[in-house]
């Protein structure tokens, strides 16, 4: 749910409930969430909504909050652009290269990916793509966490199963994106 979210929920709560959820509080995130999205007027489609309810009922969430959410409304979903150059600074600079000593070659991982994501007469904002196979929650919930600890204050963190197929968000910034590093998955693909 959190990654059809990502063209819509703020980046300061995005990150949080995703690192909620990688610290194995889904509790919290279905008490919240729903909630966010009612305050901020994000509507979800009716495939969304049933998504969000089986996801976070049986986790404690408020039915008659979540019954609030507003229905997708397509005219209010913030126009992203992507692009492989943005403003390159010491904090995007270490964190990628942290990034891919840190994921270079690591079971689990395809490969890891950057682009850069403005919106409106918005500034650049790094974003990390991830595909990967295993512990996709944990894996988010690390990069945001190296991400935070060089000084990014709201992480953009993309993990991306591979059975899961990418939103128009998602293709969009990968269409602009350039490679960190391969993961063993990636390079054992390579050498077959």
């Amino acid at each position: 749910m959190l990654l059809r979210l990502a063209d819509r929920l703020p980046d300061r709560h995005l990150w949080r409930f995703r690192d909620w959820l990688a610290g194995d509080a889904a509790e919290v995130v279905a008490q919240v969430l729903p909630g966010i999205l009612v305050r901020e007027r994000i509507g979800l489609d009716d495939a969304e909504h049933r998504l969000l309810s089986e996801a976070l009922s049986p986790l404690g969430a408020d039915p008659a909050v979540v019954g609030s959410v507003l229905p997708a409304d397509p005219a209010a979903v913030p126009r992203h652009s992507f692009s492989a150059e943005g403003v390159r600074d010491g904090v995007a600079d270490s964190a990628l290269l942290v990034l891919g000593a840190t994921l270079r070659g690591r079971p689990g991982v395809r490969e890891v990916r950057h682009s850069w994501r403005s919106t409106g007469g918005s500034g650049s904002k790094l974003v990390v793509l991830v595909t990967a196979s295993a512990d996709v929650i944990g894996l988010t919930g690390e990069v945001q966490r190296v991400l935070r600890a060089l000084g990014e204050l709201e992480p953009c963190v993309e993990v991306l199963p591979p059975e899961l197929e990418p939103t128009d968000y998602h293709r969009a910034a990968l269409d602009e994106s350039v490679l960190v590093c391969a993961g063993a998955e990636e390079l054992a693909g390579r050498r077959g």
